[in-house]
């Protein structure tokens, strides 16, 4: 086992040194499989490099003819080579023409040898190339040497990685480049243009010493560091710093069961006994190999796996090689790159650098889309493999109004979108100069257009915008950001800071809306739920903990000592529980007064429409509150059965739909007949296209991002909303007519009405 470790050093120096000489890239690939093949003492060594068409190309060889340099090539999964690339394994046979995979290369003169030892080369996961050693003599390959050929694997995947090799392909426009331009497609999530350099979510570790000068050592420094990694996971559950229920503990016991997993342990020690690695290059290693395992699996669940294995892999890593604050370095052009990302977790950035996000997963209604909306920043989700694809630093542009993603741009391409944001910079000075002017249609009807808000750095948006007032503010982001539960005095300092920064204009606040997909990580729950979007979540947990909510009715009532007060209670789902949210707040109105302390000038309180049973009880319901806001996003959600968080069937069913735009009729209509005012406060207000829809069917008031207000508002100016509703009545009563989104565009379109 030593003697195998010294080898492996050996090949490993040598390999630096031609790696360190100023020679070609051919020349230098040439020298690796001499230098292979001299170490292993084998007859043949030769590099594939795998190529973005799918083709394998013959790269270099030492023994094969090289004439055949450039010219063999095999399609991915065709021959041996092919099986290896397309299934990541290692293939070792002391045969390799009784395989049924083989297949003869002509002009190789591969026929002369029989002993086959190849193996994949691989990074994060991503098969780059295979590398293969033979002889003719007929015998398996030991332990060691796979170790060794796969040790080395991961030298050569830094050389392709790099883009050294880019140019040396018979098809060069097909090479397998990580450095090349690329364009991405996904879906828009938050609509603006931002230039800038990638930074990673969860960075990639980029592990520069591969060899292990004292094994020993290094099996000491990776057990201490699986140790601390074992006792912060174990403490972070048992301290409950993450609710006991949901998709966070899952991940948290994915991380447990992965930790004190023995054999992801073994695996790495092995990587360093029998190879020499250093133990950051073993763990490289194992979740490489892993991933690339997991990857090829076609069980969704296993494959969902994979992110847990990748965060444990990078909390190790981290364990190992040290980290810091992860925005101590953030670019002044930052645009983070994620497989997925709470709302929160966006927060955390550093918002004067951020300029936009990019994710792999993610639908327009996650909440993550929505704070990207609130802070004014282009997001793109559900691009395909972007994390792998991408490195910290590169150059990218994220569109967020077609939903493409532009990584490593040529210089054509990044021209042209600093002209494209030239040109959207002149149509916000347009919004601004609307801004004091009114939203009126032509035919004099008078909208409200309110914001969406949820923490102090809304507000200048909210003066810049020329908003009316804020139709939705969010006081659970307050409570997700914070790692312990606001204190009553500091709540109540946020909302008067809020109503101070008003000045005037009305705010509604909704009272906190957790559960489902927003989880406090201070707050537990003893029961895990099958569908918490469904379950206790909003008021339902303010009526059962009374205590809660009795603290933020009292935070909001004494912070809006002597001005109005506007309170919203969401996912109410019966007019009985409004009454009972109602007797909280004047059961708290007589204990501030009681003690002395100013009350509101006035008190509205209202309900949010999020839950279909209440369109069957909206007489009960608006002869008791003073004005109703329509949460379109739950209310969609839960009438067509659509997880809004899900990419899979978000983007199946449109909200303009006739019957959803038939029950959004029925709201509006109602409420003017009981006269309480009905605002529309979900994603569903905030693009000209659909603000045109709600307007048609009777709403009056919309709220949406700030970001938003210009558009609709240019919108609002220039329709002639009798003609709309005519048009558009036949459209919505007749469910096989022409699609509503179509005919608004073509409505549009035909009287020069902006909807961009």
């Amino acid at each position: 086992m030593r003697g195998a470790q010294s080898g492996t050093r050996v090949l490993l120096r040598r390999l630096r040194e031609v790696m360190a000489e100023l020679i070609s890239a051919q020349e230098r690939l040439d020298k690796i499989v001499v230098t292979i093949a001299a170490s292993m003492v084998a007859e043949v060594c030769s590099l594939y490099v795998l190529r973005s068409d799918g083709v394998l190309e013959l790269f270099a060889t030492e023994g094969l003819n090289r004439d055949a340099v450039h010219k063999a090539t095999l399609r991915l999964g065709h021959g041996l080579v092919g099986v290896i690339a397309a299934e990541a394994t290692v293939l070792n046979l002391p045969d390799a023409q009784d395989h049924p995979a083989f297949a003869y290369i002509p002009g190789t003169d591969e026929e002369a040898y029989h002993s086959f030892l190849g193996v994949p080369i691989l990074r994060a996961g991503r098969t780059l190339g295979v590398l293969v050693v033979q002889n003719s003599a007929r015998k398996s390959y030991s332990d060691e040497e796979e170790e060794v050929l796969q040790t080395v694997g991961m030298i050569i995947a830094e050389i392709i990685a790099s883009g050294e090799v880019s140019g040396l392909a018979a098809a060069p426009e097909a090479v397998l480049d990580l450095n090349r331009a690329m364009h991405l497609e996904g879906v828009a999530l938050s609509d603006n243009v931002g230039l800038g350099r990638v930074v990673l979510h969860e960075p990639r570790v980029v592990v520069t010493n591969f060899i292990a000068e004292d094994p020993d050592k290094e099996v000491k420094r990776l057990n201490a560091a699986i140790a601390k990694l074992r006792l912060s996971i174990d403490d972070m559950i048992d301290r409950g710093e993450v609710a006991h229920h949901g998709e966070h503990r899952d991940v948290l016991e994915a991380y447990r069961m992965f930790a004190y997993d023995r054999g992801w342990a073994r695996r790495m020690e092995e990587a360093i006994t029998r190879s020499g690695l250093s133990a950051e290059a073993a763990v490289e290693r194992v979740q490489s190999d892993t991933r690339a395992r997991m990857q090829r699996q076609t069980d969704p669940l296993l494959r969902e796996r994979l992110h847990d294995f990748d965060d444990l892999t990078y909390r190790l890593l981290r364990e190992l090689m040290g980290t810091g604050d992860k925005n101590a370095d953030l670019p002044d052009n930052a645009i983070v790159v994620a497989r997925s990302m709470g709302a929160a977790e966006l927060l955390d950035y550093d918002r004067n650098k951020l300029r936009g996000l990019v994710l792999e997963e993610g639908a327009s209604t996650s909440h993550v889309s929505i704070v990207a909306r609130a802070l004014g920043i282009p997001a793109v989700g559900q691009v395909a493999n972007v994390v792998s694809l991408a490195e910290n630093g590169d150059p990218i542009i994220v569109d967020g109004e077609s939903g493409y993603v532009h990584l490593r741009p040529p210089v054509d391409v990044e021209q042209a979108y600093v002209t494209k944001v030239r040109f959207r910079a002149r149509r916000q000075e347009r919004y601004r100069q609307l801004r004091f002017k009114p939203a009126v249609t032509l035919d004099g009807v008078r909208m409200t257009l309110n914001i969406n808000a949820g923490l102090l750095f809304d507000l200048p948006h909210f003066d810049e915008s020329g908003a009316d007032g804020i139709g939705l503010f969010r006081t659970e982001l307050q409570f997700m950001i914070a790692s312990s539960f606001p204190k009553m005095n500091e709540q109540a300092s946020l909302y008067s800071k809020i109503l101070d920064g008003a000045t005037g204009r009305p705010v509604t606040f909704r009272t906190l809306d957790i559960g489902g997909d927003k989880v406090l990580p201070y707050v537990t729950r003893s029961v895990q739920e099958e569908n918490p979007a469904m379950g206790w979540r909003a008021i339902r947990i303010g009526l059962d903990r009374p205590a809660l909510l009795r603290t933020q009715i009292r935070a909001l009532l004494r912070a809006a000592g002597g001005r109005e007060c506007r309170i919203m209670f969401p996912m109410i789902g019966s007019t009985q529980e409004f009454r009972l949210a109602r007797e909280a707040v004047h059961g708290e109105m007589h204990f501030l007064e009681k003690h002395g302390h100013a009350l509101p000038s006035s008190l509205k309180l209202g309900a949010m429409i999020e839950v279909p049973a209440l369109l069957f009880e909206l007489d009960e319901l608006l002869s008791e509150v003073d004005f109703v806001s329509v949460g379109s996003n739950d209310l969609f959600q839960f009438m067509l059965a659509v997880d809004r968080g899900n990419p899979k069937v978000a983007a199946r069913f449109d909200p303009l739909a006739p019957p959803f735009l038939r029950a959004l009729r029925t709201i509006a209509r109602k409420s003017s007949e009981y006269g309480r005012p009905a605002t529309l406060c979900g994603e569903l207000a905030g693009t000209p296209v659909t603000a045109m829809a709600l307007m048609a069917v009777g709403f009056r008031s919309l709220s949406m991002a700030a970001t938003s207000i210009g558009p609709v508002k240019d919108m609002i100016r220039s329709v002639n909303l009798g003609e709309l509703e005519a048009q558009l009545a036949p459209a919505i009563n007749r469910p096989d007519g022409p699609p509503v989104r179509k005919l608004l565009q073509d409505f549009a379109e035909a009287r020069d009405i902006p909807l961009t």
